[in-house]
């Protein structure tokens, strides 16, 4: 399952939302069946960084969205959570 542009608003932030969004997800993929969960975020977003790390994803790649980003390198990091079989 490939988790696609989570975002918590400003006013929201600081309140554990992310954290229980990103829980979710892993319940959900994991009710259903999903070995793994995936996603993508750029070197600047720090904070989602640390989030997803203690939510166990672990960091599995990097890639440049484009020449420019090459140029200026401007990575994008590629992340996985492995689920098992849910034991």
């Amino acid at each position: 399952l490939e988790l696609k542009r989570m975002s918590v608003s400003r006013e929201h932030r600081g309140r554990g939302l992310a954290r229980a969004l990103c829980r979710e997800v892993l319940a959900f993929a994991r009710a259903r069946g999903f070995g793994a969960v995936v996603l993508s975020t750029s070197m600047v977003q720090v904070a989602a960084q640390r989030l997803y790390e203690g939510q166990g994803f672990r960091k599995v790649g990097s890639s440049y969205p484009s020449l420019m980003g090459t140029l200026l390198n401007f990575q994008i990091f590629h992340y996985r959570c492995d689920l098992g079989d849910g034991t």
